[in-house]
């Protein structure tokens, strides 16, 4: 059994939600991906709330790097919207035991990987995680991860449409030099 230091936990957390932020300033997009049943609940109420669509059932190997196999999926599956084909910003993954396979894809694809890690990973995986979170695979980290996320996003967009009304308004007013 590995002790984690919850200090580095939080160090990295700051680091994650920090990266996070910069990528909604910049209308980034995002790829949640899960393979825990437990974690689904919490993971959709948070894409509710940011506003991203998540969908759990498409996910696929080679997804990211065949090009091929997101129009074949979209052409058996009418139903599924998936959005736009070309690779997200970055890949948020919980549960990233399970899922090497997404990993290894945008690691050669070089799409930055937030992640949540458990102490029983391989090390190689590790290496290959942009920025990780070691905590316990727990669905109470899991929420506060997720809450964390949200917030950031809220915050962020929130940031980003009050300078937005500050830019208008200061754009529609005029002034007269006399």
């Amino acid at each position: 059994m590995t002790i984690i230091d919850s200090g580095k936990t939080l160090i990295c957390l700051r680091n994650a939600c920090n990266f996070v932020g910069n990528l909604v300033r910049l209308k980034g997009q995002f790829l949640f991906v899960n393979t825990n049943t437990l974690f689904d609940e919490i993971i959709e109420e948070m894409t509710k709330a940011i506003g991203i669509k998540n969908d759990k059932s498409w996910r696929l190997e080679g997804f990211l790097t065949n090009s091929s196999s997101p129009k074949k999926f979209r052409g058996r599956n009418k139903k599924l919207n998936l959005g736009a084909i070309h690779a997200p910003d970055c890949v948020v993954i919980f549960d990233t035991e399970r899922k090497s396979s997404v990993i290894l894809e945008a690691e050669w694809l070089q799409v930055p990987i937030v992640g949540h890690v458990d102490s029983s990973m391989p090390w190689e995986t590790y290496k290959k995680i942009t920025y990780l979170v070691r905590a316990n695979d727990s669905v109470q980290f899991v929420y506060l991860f997720c809450n964390l996320i949200t917030k950031t996003f809220l915050y962020e967009q929130r940031k980003m449409k009050t300078a937005q009304g500050a830019d208008d308004l200061t754009a529609g007013t005029r002034y007269e030099l006399y």
